[in-house]
């Protein structure tokens, strides 16, 4: 699989993949096994500039600021391989984008696995306890019963780290050992 740099809208993936594209989203879902790989165009986004972690502040829990990009990993209950249905994996990408159009976050980019979710995010308002905590439970309860694991991982983006560098370490997540076989 090759995908071209994350501005641009084409992208080769193997055969019997799906474009789906909302606004300026692109997501690719792949045969019998859907996941999802999305670059939000242009990417051209500055880091916060303000309120950087001191470590102090680390050890008093999550620490969240508008304007800065996260990196958040979700794993579903007991690692259920929910998302290899592809309508499952299509509600909860509906329920990212829903959230986003409210103002919340913009998606910068993510896959989706069949058990766990790797999504890069923008905080736009809120907290991102919240807003993981909100699309964890509106996804849950169109299944009508629990789907996820308690609490997440995230990473908050530095200013040094390249952002295009961490879109690709995320959509290649798919193409690594135990990952997707291409």
């Amino acid at each position: 699989m090759r995908l071209q740099s994350p501005g641009s809208r084409t992208g080769c993936i193997r055969r019997g993949a799906r474009l789906l594209q909302k606004g300026g989203v692109l997501g690719f879902f792949v045969g019998p096994r859907p996941w999802g790989i999305c670059f939000s165009q242009g990417m051209e986004f500055s880091m916060a500039t303000d309120g950087y972690l001191s470590a102090h502040r680390l050890r008093h829990g999550r620490w969240s600021a508008p304007g800065q990009i996260y990196m958040v990993t979700t794993v579903t209950k007991n690692r259920c391989q929910t998302f290899n249905d592809f309508h499952a994996a299509r509600m909860l990408i509906g329920v990212m984008r829903e959230d986003a159009l409210r103002g919340s976050h913009q998606t910068l980019a993510y896959v989706l696995m069949p058990d766990h979710l790797h999504w890069l995010l923008q905080l736009q308002d809120g907290s991102l306890s919240s807003l993981v905590g909100r699309i964890k439970s509106l996804s849950a309860r169109h299944f009508g019963r629990s789907i996820w694991q308690d609490g997440f991982h995230d990473h908050a983006l530095r200013r040094e780290e390249d952002l295009r560098q961490v879109a690709r370490y995320i959509v290649a997540n798919p193409l690594r050992p135990g990952g997707l076989s291409v």
